[in-house]
């Protein structure tokens, strides 16, 4: 009976049109599981990315409270109570197999942190029991020949109302990459300087994860997940230098950086009138060891050099606490607030290291603190469906935090902060949807910007700020989208922002560059994207996708006084993808790129060119239904990355450069193969 039931659910599968329709007035889209299997995904992630004109959010794991870390993604119409795992290693954990159904809809239809969000996706999985996971086997090739293996098994186990969830994996993440630096005289362009460089790196990494889930009802669940994860970065540099009229070198830099992750988290969630109470918690702990030496030597004989250790502790601890009831009153309501302590103790010794092996301390102005903040938000949500075509979205959050910092700096202050946000939502029918929203955010502080450290491999010093305070933001953002071709996808979005105390590098009584605040800057923002099937074109079973964006900052620059772009901002990014699915067999390319990237230094402007554009290509076979191989090949047009440093003396109050250093730097192609194999 059961092997005559699993046959039925089978043809049913197949038998289901692959369409996508709105679910309700909300404008809640939903994508039926049948809608993938052209693609034949082996996890949840894949079944995300294939979501027509959805972009899955990457949030930093760094980002300090539980609020602030939310993606754009929930299961189940709950966010894991997890940060370290970010979405997509969540997501990678989830076998295709599990998935019921995708629904895509507004930020505000999954809690207060989503709010201001224009499209979240819930992945609703089946109640199906029993033993399911997916095994993935990877063999990459790098330029020079070798062969690097890695792979990840995840499982995932349901009994009742509990579904266990265990995951371990390996990445023998390990590149090699060769260049040249040429170092000349401006303006006249005489060489003075020549060096031929090779990279050697190694970064492997694992992890191991498990959680245990429960639901009874929607306002009866559990959860409790732990991770542990190491990551130890190698890189070893070779460096022929050739001074011009000078002894020629044979320079070395190594690095050797260790970092290990702890976490554990959990939620609870009951019945309270007529909606539901959740209790969040997180603890996370994060160890840093580093220590990297670059030396100067002719003939091997070391002439000169310095060493660089940098130890640090990373601790966080949140709890948080919400109530949502999901009609009052015609209301979507949520209210709730957040505690979180979080604190970087971190030291950082610089040595200059002489002939004999004579090792000097270097005195950096804060290169030993502890950075400390107490941090406590409360928010409110509320949305309704003004009419059966529109929807109108309202937040407000108040965050206050007390910031210390202590040890060779000394520095304290309080900050408050209000921010509000509107969104409206209107869907007037025939596949159009508009929304305009309105928001005042605060960016957050990276503690390490607060301690000094030196860049061995650009010899230059960052200086620590320990007066550094966050930037806040108006943002206002105008969408419209429009369904074309079936289940295609295109949307604009056009917006502002006008930003104060903008975050970007200024100089230190010291001499040195540091983070630090600029005065009022702005950002005006273009992108279009789109997710078109062409099998109406006579392309059976193609589709193209991709991204254009531009985003144009300014603000006014300490040293020229004139408006530049924010330091790193790059105005253009693109993006653009053909895939064509044809049974076991499917193909694809892909091509994107972006603007070059500036950061605006003390004495120099530090310039990336990337190697556009980068082209990805894979070819994939699906022997089963259960297993896909694919050949997969990035950096298929072969170009090299380039960066520019402009050097000023003393500053940039000098108007011209009196040197420029260029680097290029390339991994080549590189292949790859991979197999997923699903199982239960």
């Amino acid at each position: 009976m059961r092997v005559a039931l699993a046959a039925h659910a089978a043809v049913a599968l197949v038998a289901a049109p692959a369409s996508a329709q709105t679910a309700d007035a909300s404008g809640r889209i939903v994508y039926e599981a049948t809608f993938f299997q052209r693609f034949q995904p082996a996890n949840a992630l894949e079944i995300v990315r294939r979501v027509p004109g959805f972009t899955l959010e990457q949030v930093e794991v760094d980002v300090r409270g539980f609020g602030q870390a939310a993606g754009n993604v929930v299961i189940n119409g709950q966010r894991p109570s997890s940060k370290s795992d970010t979405i997509d290693v969540v997501l990678a954990r989830i076998p295709a197999s599990r998935v019921a159904r995708v629904e895509v809809g507004p930020g505000t239809l999954f809690g207060a942190e989503y709010s201001g969000k224009a499209q979240v996706v819930n992945l609703i999985l089946t109640g199906e029991g029993g033993l399911a996971g997916t095994a993935t086997g990877t063999l990459r090739r790098q330029y020079d020949g070798k062969l690097f293996p890695e792979g990840s098994v995840s499982t995932l186990l349901r009994r009742g109302d509990s579904t266990f969830n265990a995951s371990i994996g390996v990445n023998n993440n390990q590149t090699s990459e060769e260049g040249y630096d040429t170092l000349r005289a401006l303006p006249s362009g005489e060489l003075l300087e020549y060096r031929r460089k090779i990279n050697s790196i190694a970064d492997p990494n694992a992890f191991v994860s498990g959680s245990w889930d429960y639901k009874a009802s929607q306002f009866e669940t559990a959860r409790f997940n732990a991770r542990y994860a190491f990551d130890r970065f190698r890189l070893s540099q070779t460096n022929d230098v050739l001074p011009v009229g000078g002894i020629a070198r044979d320079d070395r830099l190594n690095q050797r950086f260790n970092f290990d992750e702890w976490e554990v988290g959990g939620d609870i969630q009951r019945p309270l009138l007529g909606g539901g109470v959740k209790l969040i918690g997180l603890a996370t702990r994060r160890d840093r060891q580093d220590r990297e030496r670059a030396l100067l030597r002719v003939r091997g004989n070391v002439i000169d050099g310095d060493e660089q250790q940098v130890r640090s502790q990373r601790d966080e601890a949140v709890l948080r606490a919400l109530w949502t009831r999901p009609d009052l009153n015609g209301w979507s309501v949520e209210t709730g607030i957040e505690g979180a302590l979080n604190r970087l103790r971190s030291k950082v010794d610089l040595f200059s290291l002489a002939e004999d092996g004579t090792r000097t301390r270097i005195d950096l102005p804060v290169d030993d603190a502890t950075v400390t903040e107490y941090r406590a938000e409360a928010f409110a949500s509320a949305s309704r469906s003004l009419s059966p075509k529109l929807r109108m979205d309202l937040a407000l959050n108040y965050e206050m935090s007390r910031l210390t910092v202590e040890g060779d700096a000394e520095a304290k202050r309080s900050l408050r902060f209000l921010k509000p946000k509107v969104n409206l939502d209107w869907r007037p029918g025939n596949g159009w949807r508009a929304q305009a929203s309105i928001a005042r955010t605060v960016a957050q502080l990276r503690f390490e910007d607060f301690i000094s450290a030196a860049e061995l491999t650009n010899e230059r010093v960052n200086g620590g700020n320990a007066e550094l305070v966050p930037q806040r933001s108006w943002e206002a953002l105008a969408t419209i989208e429009k369904q074309v071709l079936g289940d295609g996808l295109v949307k604009v979005e056009l917006g502002y922002t006008q930003t104060s105390l903008v975050q970007d590098r200024v100089p230190t009584p010291e001499g040195f560059d540091a983070p630090g605040n600029l005065g009022d800057g702005s950002s005006k923002i273009a992108r279009a994207t789109f997710d078109v099937p062409v099998s109406r074109l006579g392309i059976k079973g193609g589709r193209i996708s991709g991204r254009l964006s531009y985003v144009g900052t300014s603000v006014r620059d300490p040293y020229t006084g004139r408006q530049r772009p924010f330091s790193g901002a790059s105005p253009f990014v693109y993006e653009v993808n053909w895939r064509q699915d044809m049974g076991d067999f499917a193909w694809g390319v892909g091509f994107s790129g972006d603007d070059p990237s500036t950061y605006y230094r003390r004495n120099e402007l530090d310039t990336f060119y990337p190697g556009n554009p980068y082209i990805t290509a894979f070819a994939e076979y699906r022997p089963t239904r259960s297993t896909t191989v694919t050949l997969s090949v990035d950096n298929l047009g072969d170009f090299p990355a380039r960066r520019s440093r402009l050097f000023f003396d003393p500053d940039r109050r000098t108007p011209s450069p009196f040197r420029v250093e260029d680097r290029v730097r390339s991994q080549h192609i590189l292949p790859y193969l991979t197999i997923k194999h699903n199982f239960g």
